[in-house]
């Protein structure tokens, strides 16, 4: 099986010490190379030994972060110099031909590529490091195809999931700028850490295509009133999402499949699926649901699903879709087929 996801920090756990470059039964073995999450689950052999073709690998930054993706709240330069060193990881591997990076107006045809290496597209997470709408052309000339505006503590650009109710003012003026710039150049707009307010800012300023690369269903999670309920999307937003052809990427991190979790309890994998299935519900279709794992970023190998620690564990969570009775195109589809669908309609309009 081959699988798209839409969503893996494989540059922040670069910089935070995973050798990424080596087989995990290595890093296994030596705990100096796994970085500040073991266990690991990802690293760029692993990925390929887990059939991840392709992937939305992104520049994650953190305004007051502890890590070396963090930058003081108002400190501009720093907030870039942070994107760039995430950019120059990548930028690394695609010389030593360890992946490839697809420019975001020929990501179509590194979908179409017969190789069995791991194209990337880079998805900005949090876009401090963009200093002003002006300067995304020239992230756009380094391979970003998508911008999600925030991580949960917001940017200058909007409020992020993390905002209390009444500190959250959405999108601000310069934001309002940056999502005309990211439509302008044809960049997808990301909607999974922004603030409720500014999920309907953006739906309702935006015109060019939107996603959520990891985000699940409210409703499962506690519903409104949930402890994480602003890191999820409510049915009316999936709905928008898919009307504008859009496609959300199921996340595995343990707490956002189920609530109330008690100190190591992990969800089932069946339990993962019951998002996808509510999304498939709620839009009347399979083709607006697919992976995006958020596989150990920030967080343990033991802290997804019970029997999912690494890229080779992705096909149970098709075993437990073919159980349920989709047929192999449809499973095919949530694997790696719809989002490798979407990338191709917005390559097209390049």
């Amino acid at each position: 099986m081959q699988f798209f996801d839409a969503h893996l920090d494989l540059a922040c756990l670069a910089l935070n010490k995973r050798e990424m470059t080596a087989p995990l039964g290595r890093i296994h073995q030596d705990s100096l190379l796994a970085g500040p999450w073991p266990p690991a689950g990802v690293t760029l052999p692993s990925l390929r030994d887990g059939g991840v073709r392709w992937a939305l690998a992104t520049i994650f930054t953190e305004a007051n972060g502890d890590g070396p993706e963090g930058y003081g709240r108002d400190d501009v330069v720093a907030a870039r110099n942070a994107g760039e060193a995430q950019l120059e990881t990548y930028k690394h591997w695609a010389q030593q031909g360890l992946i490839g990076i697809a420019q975001h107006s020929d990501f179509d045809d590194a979908l179409l590529a017969d190789d069995e290496g791991l194209s990337i597209g880079i998805l900005i997470e949090g876009a401090d490091p963009i200093t002003t709408p002006n300067d995304l052309a020239w992230w756009c000339e380094q391979g970003v195809v998508a911008v999600g505006l925030t991580w949960a503590v917001g940017t200058r650009y909007a409020s992020g999931n993390a905002t209390s109710a009444e500190d959250d003012v959405g999108l601000t003026p310069i934001g309002c700028e940056m999502v005309d710039a990211i439509d302008s150049l044809k960049v997808v707009h990301d909607l999974s850490h922004l603030s409720l307010r500014a999920v309907d800012d953006v739906l309702e300023r935006a015109q060019g295509y939107v996603m959520a690369s990891h985000s699940n269903c409210r409703a499962l999670v506690g519903g409104e009133d949930g402890e994480g309920a602003p890191r999820h999307l409510r049915d009316e937003t999936i709905k928008e999402i898919a009307h504008r052809g859009g496609v959300i990427g199921l996340n595995l991190a343990r707490n956002f499949i189920r609530a109330g979790l008690q100190g190591a309890e992990r969800p089932s994998v069946r339990e993962a699926i019951d998002h996808v299935e509510r999304i498939c519900e709620l839009t009347g279709s399979r083709k607006h649901v697919g992976l995006g794992s958020d596989m150990d970023g920030g967080f343990s190998a033991l802290d997804m699903p019970e029997g999912i620690e690494c890229p080779s564990d992705l096909v149970k969570l098709c075993d437990e879709l073919a159980q349920r009775g989709w047929s192999v195109e449809d499973v095919q589809g949530f694997a790696a087929g719809n989002w490798r669908s979407f990338w191709k309609k917005v390559s097209n309009e390049q």
